[in-house]
């Protein structure tokens, strides 16, 4: 049998999870800065002074978002390729991941930014929402393992690929495919560059000396 502190908590979720809706269509709108409280109050119902009863802070609201673009990345990239998939067929289940993170980013640019940009001045993720971050980084660097990709500076590499081609497409051809249909080129650029026994570029430790 639920308690009023029962009913009370869910419905104080349940307002949270309306006023995180309202804010990601407000910045899709109005862009990651465009975020008002006003018009945000607005479109739940609620004075904008009564938000703060729900979120101590824009800067909360932001964090929350956070949390939840990342949780939706992780569901997104595991629906893309899982770890067995890794195991089994690692080099196809890489190229899906990449796809699936271009895909992910360039459907959404401002959740792409907020996720993965520093674009919101002075705004740093709750240790709660930069754990689940961390864990999409750790699993990727994990997965990456499997097709040679095991130094830092080869995964850095991977990482700026796959940002600079979802940064190409969202600037420069917005709905179109001009730098998705580059992925499996730049996969196999780089993949060209590394000695999969080692999963570094065969001239690391001369370029470190």
């Amino acid at each position: 049998m639920k308690t009023n502190s029962d009913r009370i908590t869910r419905r104080r979720q349940e307002s949270q999870s309306e006023i995180l809706d309202a804010s990601w269509a407000v910045v899709r709108e109005h862009g990651l800065a465009g975020l008002s409280m006003r018009d945000l109050g607005e479109r739940v119902g609620m004075r904008a002074q009564s938000i703060y009863s729900y979120f101590a802070s824009k800067h909360d609201i932001y964090d929350a978002m956070f949390l939840h673009g990342y949780r939706a990345f992780l569901d997104w990239m595991n629906e893309a390729a899982s770890d067995e998939e890794f195991a089994a067929e690692p080099m196809a289940a890489a190229r899906r991941s990449i796809h699936a993170f271009v895909a992910f980013c360039t459907n959404d640019p401002v959740r792409y930014q907020l996720l993965f940009q520093r674009t919101i001045p002075g705004f740093t993720p709750s240790p709660e929402s930069y754990a689940v971050a961390m864990q999409a980084y750790e699993q990727m660097r994990t997965r990456l393992a499997a097709i040679g990709v095991k130094d830092q500076p080869t995964f850095d590499l991977w990482s700026a690929m796959m940002t600079g081609l979802t940064d190409q497409q969202i600037s420069n051809d917005p709905g179109g495919d001009r730098w998705v249909q580059l992925i499996d080129r730049a996969v196999d650029l780089l993949l060209a560059d590394v000695d999969i026994s080692t999963g570094a570029h065969p001239n690391a430790e001369s370029e470190r000396a």
